[in-house]
């Protein structure tokens, strides 16, 4: 069932500036669409929390249909979002256009920490580096975009399921060929749950450490960044400062629709 309190937010959004009232309605089923879920709404419900006339709104989820943006039931008659509505967010967030837009983020993240950082997303069970940016001061690891790396043995890794709140009994999927345990990779998630960051302390390249976050859109984990050190700097006193400095440096840099994972 569609949640009538989302029609004041809808409404609210549309206040400032000319409005075209037909693109102003197709707008609010759009988004009403996508509250539903999966599920769909039926044409009355619909009609209800937006505040579209029936007769108005079954003309614009026509017109909607035809275009792909809206897909109907042919055995409830209910109406779901459709391919190309949802399609037009999953483009923004392609590897590519999530470099381009977070590079600035890493850049300013990396100048304060003055240490390494890391941009990545989950495919399957690895972490793909997309992007990253190095220090004044040199550190030697092993990195390079394209690189993939275990999500269970990885900052990065373990911030997205921990984001993604990956069950007990599925963490066996994502364990790779490396040396971590179920029950490891179940404790370094509720670890980063309790703290809001990641930790890996030499389990992929001995000597170096990295603190990992997840960057959200909505409830969806899409990417994660880590921060690279030599092991001994990465003491608790430094994680705390590091995890501050994500928090202060990233939101105001970080591109519409994105945001920082905070449990």
């Amino acid at each position: 069932m569609l949640r009538t309190v989302k029609r004041a937010g809808i409404i609210g959004v549309m206040t400032d500036g000319p409005r075209v009232e037909a693109i102003d309605r197709a707008l609010m089923l759009l988004t009403a669409l996508a509250e539903a879920g999966p599920d769909g709404a039926p044409l009355t419900e619909l009609s209800s929390v937006t505040g579209v006339n029936k007769s108005t709104a079954y003309r614009a989820l026509s017109t909607m249909r035809l275009h792909g943006f809206v897909t109907q039931s042919e055995a409830t008659g209910d109406y779901r979002l459709g391919t190309v509505a949802m399609n037009l967010g999953e483009r923004f967030l392609t590897p590519q256009s999530l470099t381009q837009s977070l590079h600035p983020a890493l850049v300013a993240l990396s100048r304060e920490a003055d240490e390494l950082v890391h941009l990545g997303v989950l495919i399957g069970d690895e972490v793909l580096y997309l992007d990253k940016v190095e220090p004044e001061r040199a550190i030697r690891v092993f990195s390079e975009i394209g690189r993939r790396t275990s999500a269970a043995s990885s900052a990065m890794g373990r911030a997205l399921l921990a984001a993604r709140d990956v069950p007990y009994d599925r963490l066996g999927a994502y364990l790779h060929h490396g040396a971590v345990t179920v029950e490891h990779l179940s404790a370094a998630l509720a670890a980063a749950r309790s703290r809001g960051f990641s930790t890996e302390l030499e389990e992929n390249e001995r000597g170096i450490a990295c603190l990992g976050a997840a960057i959200m859109r909505g409830s969806n984990a899409v990417a994660a960044l880590s921060i690279t050190m030599p092991a001994e700097r990465l003491t608790t006193r430094r994680q705390e400062e590091l995890a501050g400095l994500i928090r202060t440096v990233l939101p105001p840099l970080l591109p519409e629709g994105l945001t920082l994972w905070n449990p």
